[in-house]
């Protein structure tokens, strides 16, 4: 699967830059899925829930089914770091993949860059970042600079560098 990541500081927008982006490439006939780190534990479940009571009770993944729709919820009692090529393995075959967050992992990245949340960029010293996207005139170096309102280039420039994660 293509994959193309989006990394950035907690509340520079990528999420909305994927929800954003994810019509326009839709619309191109492209197949696309998503997957998300979460820095600290979530749960989809709550408490009183059948699914929850059956993790609670010890299952190790738990299926919840409704029409149209599926969850399937894995344990990790170990707590040992899943890579990101081995969760897309999990995941069915598509044609592209955004990928919010798994900042390490090897594959391509767009930094969403805001200077209003006075935070340090990562492009200069993270690797695999290919572009930075922002709401304002960056210096990013060698680096393309895209803006977060305007998506069909957005969409052009990531089915360009989107790379097969083996």
């Amino acid at each position: 699967m293509r994959v193309m990541g989006f990394v950035g500081s907690s509340g520079s927008g990528k999420t909305t830059l994927i929800a954003n982006l994810l019509p326009v490439l839709t619309q191109l006939g492209l197949r696309v899925s998503t997957a998300k780190h979460a820095h600290h534990g979530f749960d989809m479940d709550r408490p009183g829930k059948d699914s929850y009571r059956h993790r609670e009770a010890g299952a190790e993944e738990v299926m919840v089914v409704s029409n149209g729709r599926w969850a399937l919820l894995r344990e990790q009692r170990d707590y040992e770091d899943v890579s990101l090529q081995a969760l897309l393995r999990r995941m069915t075959q598509v044609d592209l993949v955004l990928v919010e967050g798994f900042h390490r992992a090897a594959m391509p990245k767009i930094e969403v860059y805001r200077p209003s949340l006075q935070k340090a960029p990562l492009f200069p010293n993270e690797s695999g970042i290919v572009a930075v996207a922002s709401d304002a005139l960056v210096e990013t170096g060698e680096l393309p600079l895209l803006s977060l309102t305007h998506m069909a280039p957005m969409a052009d420039f990531v089915l360009s560098c989107a790379e097969n994660l083996s």
